[in-house]
Parts: C-alpha cells; structure tokens; sequence
C-alpha cells in the first residue's frame, strides 16, 4: 500500500504543469445585489480539480449533488488545481476569499511531500491559509483532507507528515478526513489507466469519504442559520 500511496503522490506532482478549473462547471455568478449561497470552498491539488474527468464527475461536484439532495444551503466551489503546493495555494487563496465562505476543505501537502520540502515551512504554509480564511470569515469551519508521503522519504518523514495533519486539526479545531484516497488507493477498478488519478467510480468513493466528514458540519452551519436569534 506504501508504494501506491507513493505512486498516487509522483502523479499529483507530474500534473504540476496542467491547467484545472478554479471554480465549479457552470457557476452561476450572482447578480449584484443578489445574495448568494455559502460557500464550501474545496481548496487542493488535481485530486480537488477531477484531473482526467469530465467536471460533474469531480468529488467536490458530487458533493454538490448531495448538498442539493440534503436540501442546504450550500455552493461548492472547486478551486482544485493540478501539481498545486501549500506555498503555491498560499499565493492564490486571498482572492479565493472574496466570496462568502462558509467551510473550506483543504486538500494540500501532497506536492510538497513529493518534493521532500521541510514539513515546518508546509505547515506554517497550511496554517497562514487557514489563518487568513478565518481572517475574512471568523465563522468559517475548517475541514482537512489528510494525505501520505512516499515511503522512498525515509518512515521518520512519512510519519511526520502523516501526523502533520493530524496536528493542524486539533490545533485548529478543524474536521479531520483522515485519507483522501481511503478505499481507492491501489484498487485498479478505481483508478484511470495511470493508475494514479481515480476515475469516475474512484471519485464517487472519494465524495462518500469526504461527505462523512462535511456533512454533520453543513447541517450544523444551515441548522444554527435557521434558528431564531435569540431576544435581548
């Protein structure tokens, strides 16, 4: 399994150079004026963006379908790009920001593991992005999606790394999914043919992992908006 999870973390990095979408298929820009849905702001690498997939095939699309099934108020962006590091998504999230963030899911770290980076300066990277989304939103939840490194680093790196996100969940009183690609690493049936990127059935596996862990958030978040604010 090591070696799968090593094999999944050498294709993020080769997609480095590939263009993904920043925003779900088919977005609909409110009107001025016009409230807008929250957002769940899925922020990561090309396992975020759907690399190989027609874009309602994406995890954060089918998250989508589930939200609009649930009946809550929710609008999934998927701001996923291909070969993106935590120093990279520091770079862009500010403008990420501009919209009405409810719950981010961060989906980095995979590239910097890949490139043998100093596990500090990837957390201090995965801290100031959750530090300036609550900045802008001082309500939003924080949702993380834990990855693994690739043996070949030495079982103290992959350790540590494992444990990083670990450690940013308790230390931010954020939701942990323990590992993205739980139940569809190393399964060929789930996999495209670079047996890297999961395909349309891997993605659907990848959905159910990370609804368990968004749901009971979303459902607190519409649950609290509907309640009456209480009487001075």
């Amino acid at each position: 399994m090591r070696a799968v999870h090593a094999a999944v973390l050498c294709g993020l990095l080769a997609c480095a150079g590939e263009n993904a979408p920043d925003a779900e298929p088919g977005r609909r820009e409110a009107p001025a004026g016009e409230k807008r849905d929250p957002v769940v702001l899925f922020f990561g690498t090309s396992l975020t963006a759907g690399l190989g997939l027609e874009p309602e095939e994406s995890y954060p699309a089918l998250i989508q379908q589930k939200i609009d099934s649930a009946g809550l108020p929710f609008r999934a962006v998927n701001a996923g790009v291909s070969g993106e590091t935590s120093a990279a998504g520091l770079r862009r999230i500010d403008w990420l920001l501009t919209q009405p963030i409810a719950v981010l899911v961060l989906e980095l770290g995979a590239n910097d593991a890949l490139r043998g980076q100093d596990l500090a300066a990837t957390k201090r990277n995965l801290q100031a992005i959750i530090d300036r989304t609550r900045a802008m939103h001082p309500e939003a939840r924080i949702v993380i999606a834990g990855m693994q490194a690739p043996p070949n680093l030495g079982s103290r790196y992959t350790r540590e790394f494992r444990r990083l996100f670990v450690d940013l969940a308790r230390e931010n009183d954020a939701v942990l999914i323990p590992f993205l690609l739980a139940g569809v690493a190393g399964d060929p049936a789930l996999n495209q043919g670079d047996g890297i990127h999961p395909n349309a059935a891997g993605a659907r596996v990848m959905a159910e992992n990370v609804w368990r862990a968004l749901a009971p958030v979303v459902r607190a978040i519409a649950a609290g908006a509907a309640r009456p604010a209480a009487r001075p």
